[in-house]
């Protein structure tokens, strides 16, 4: 089974508007507040406070402050969820030694959705019931497939979606009896070990100016005045087509490694300690890799295929044809050995990067 999601675009009226808008408030006031109740006792008495202990306080909540009756008691416990997921996450980055950072806490341009997770939603047609919002219409622009497991409603960005977590059925893709390994780079996205080179859009750079003149409309606009929201939706809107341009060049890319391949073997890069160098910061943020990886997994899970991530360590630097060690500096953009190989210098890495993947599942 694999899990896919659907998202589609929401037409609440005014009023429903309100009701969600009202009740992503309450659900991060709810986050904050736990997040506190967290910190405090553990301060306090060196205790961890677990999900079921703040789950089984919901009823006294709802008690004290009513308002909160307003909102789906599965969307609260929900709320929870997530603060103890980013608790667990926490601990994880913690024990593998990584930078692990705290839970924070949410602000209102950082709190963007809340989930229904097994009822209070129900599609009907052109619309879409949502407990204690009403009939909400829905633009639903393709089939559902498999079992809604969840029902995730997002506000951003002045818009209104409503993102279907699906459980499907793996497809029995065709066999290519195929396998590659995959070099990721900022000249090109992606390169082959058969010599497929994938262009880098580089959508940041191409947008730079516009984002720039954005920018400038909101640091000259009065806080708080209606003009800044104006002018920050703008730029939001902007930062929201690149990252949708970023997304769309992943899903085609993606797409056609897995319809190519049964094995697909990627870099586990470092990321966080790339962007370190402030030379290729940009251009590495603006090449979105982890997405690319993200994407190609669930597409492969799906189509029972495999994708797996090896250590890149001088994987651009060792012959692929005879193991020797060839130094080269990043302007150097051929790998010529001594045992007269001569290749592309990022193909050269992803046939070592294949290698060190089919190592791994012998």
């Amino acid at each position: 089974m694999a899990m896919i999601t659907y998202k589609f675009k929401l037409e609440p009226t005014s009023e429903q508007q309100k009701k969600i808008v009202e009740t992503l408030h309450l659900c991060r006031w709810l986050y904050n507040t736990c997040l506190e109740q967290r910190i405090q006792t553990y301060k306090q008495q060196k205790k961890s406070i677990s999900f079921y202990t703040q789950k089984k306080e919901l009823p006294l909540l709802k008690k004290e402050l009513p308002i909160f009756k307003t909102v789906h008691s599965q969307v609260l416990q929900n709320v929870l969820e997530r603060l103890d997921k980013a608790y667990q996450a926490f601990f994880k980055r913690l024990a593998k030694g990584g930078k692990a950072g705290f839970p924070r806490f949410q602000g209102k341009n950082r709190f963007h959705s809340f989930t229904y997770t097994q009822s209070g939603f129900q599609l009907k047609k052109k619309y879409l019931y949502l407990s204690k919002i009403g009939e909400v219409r829905i633009k639903q622009h393709r089939q559902i497939q498999g079992n809604i497991k969840t029902c995730a409603i997002v506000h951003k960005n002045g818009q209104f979606y409503a993102c279907f977590s699906c459980e499907v059925e793996t497809k029995k893709s065709f066999k290519t009896n195929q396998v590659v390994g995959v070099d990721m780079g900022i000249t090109h996205l992606a390169i082959t070990s058969d010599g497929q080179f994938f262009d880098n859009p580089k959508h940041l750079r191409k947008s730079e100016r516009r984002l720039k003149r954005r920018q400038r409309s909101v640091s000259k606009k009065k806080k708080g005045s209606n003009r800044r929201k104006k002018a920050v939706h703008l730029l939001a809107k902007c930062h929201e087509h690149i990252a949708n341009q970023r997304k769309d060049t992943a899903h085609k890319i993606s797409r056609q490694l897995v319809n190519g391949y049964d094995v697909i073997v990627f870099e586990d890069l470092n990321i966080q300690g790339m962007v370190k160098n402030h030379k290729l910061a940009k251009s590495i943020v603006d090449s979105a890799w982890r997405q690319l990886i993200q994407i190609t997994t669930y597409k492969a899970e799906n189509a029972g295929k495999q994708v797996i991530e090896v250590n890149p360590y001088n994987t651009s630097q060792v012959c692929s044809n005879c193991g020797q060690l060839v130094k080269k500096t990043l302007a150097e953009r051929k790998h010529r050995c001594k045992c007269g190989y001569q290749e592309h210098r990022d193909v050269n890495a992803a046939k070592n990067i294949l290698k060190l993947g089919l190592q791994k599942i012998a």
